[in-house]
């Protein structure tokens, strides 16, 4: 059985996000403790698992996502790096729906090689900051949010980008903040820089202290940053150490999501599922 790492959110090997991913041949999942522990042995922020489903149904494969700790009910790059996979062997071909636990979700491959998600938009809530979080992070909000029960995040607004960028939070602290993570966000620094706002994504709560580019929290960033630029589509540099460029548009209820992705790994699992 084949497993890959692919490198989402990036033009480039070594940078953005990297997710495992495991085509499956069978029309169902094996037990989901041989799922955690093959994402567990991978040891990345997430793997993605999928098998095809009967045709003329509402998605034409089923997908899954876990940390190393546990699975999660919504993944952006490990989405990304399958539909990168199946469309650079062949497997699937444009557009491909994905059945999974935040319901059917699309991704359209480019011709440029970029591939867009179109996913649920997270609803904001404003919302006290939780105590502890200042501490916890290192920094003082200027606003936080709640992003819903799909994302299950708090974002946060920072001062400004090098705020962003300095953070060194307690990650035990951090953990008890919030249902699965940390979103700090600030505008970018420079207006000319490529990007519109900075963010980095913190998850101690599901075993990942920091995520290199998500997806997922680009769902609430979007609406966040479109409402005070009065832009529908913005770029958005999550400043971790590999680095990665997210473009949004923002559509209402849904929001896409379009980069690049690189397979930089591609092997055989020996011991099966």
């Amino acid at each position: 059985m084949k497993i890959r790492i692919v490198d989402a959110f990036t033009d480039r090997p070594f940078a953005g996000n990297p997710a495992g991913v495991v085509l499956l041949d069978s029309g169902s999942f094996p037990e989901a403790a041989r799922l955690q522990a093959v994402a567990s042995e991978l040891n990345l922020a997430e793997t993605a698992f999928a098998h095809p489903l009967p045709p003329g149904g509402e998605a034409d494969w089923a997908l899954r996502w876990f940390t190393p700790a546990t699975e999660v009910d919504l993944c952006g790059h490990a989405t990304l790096a399958t539909a990168h996979v199946l469309n650079t062997t062949g497997a699937a071909r444009g557009t491909v729906r994905f059945a999974s636990r935040s319901g059917v979700l699309r991704t359209t491959a480019h011709e440029d090689g970029t591939l867009t998600l179109d996913f649920p938009t997270a609803p904001l809530t404003p919302v006290p900051a939780p105590q502890g979080l200042a501490d916890a992070l290192g920094a003082s909000p200027l606003s936080v949010h709640d992003t819903g029960p799909q994302v299950g995040d708090l974002l946060v607004e920072l001062r400004d980008e090098a705020t962003v960028r300095a953070l060194r939070p307690d990650f035990r602290a951090l953990a008890a903040c919030s249902r699965r993570g940390v979103i700090a966000t600030a505008r970018a620094g420079d207006p000319a820089g490529g990007y519109d706002f900075v963010s980095r994504g913190f998850f101690p709560g599901v075993g990942i202290d920091e995520d290199p580019v998500t997806g997922s929290a680009h769902t609430a960033l979007a609406p966040f940053w479109s409402a005070r630029f009065g832009r529908d589509t913005l770029t958005g540099l999550q400043a971790s150490a590999r680095s990665g460029l997210v473009r949004t548009t923002l559509r209402g209820e849904r929001t896409l999501l379009t980069g690049g992705a690189v397979t930089v790994v591609d092997g055989e699992l020996l011991t099966g599922l």
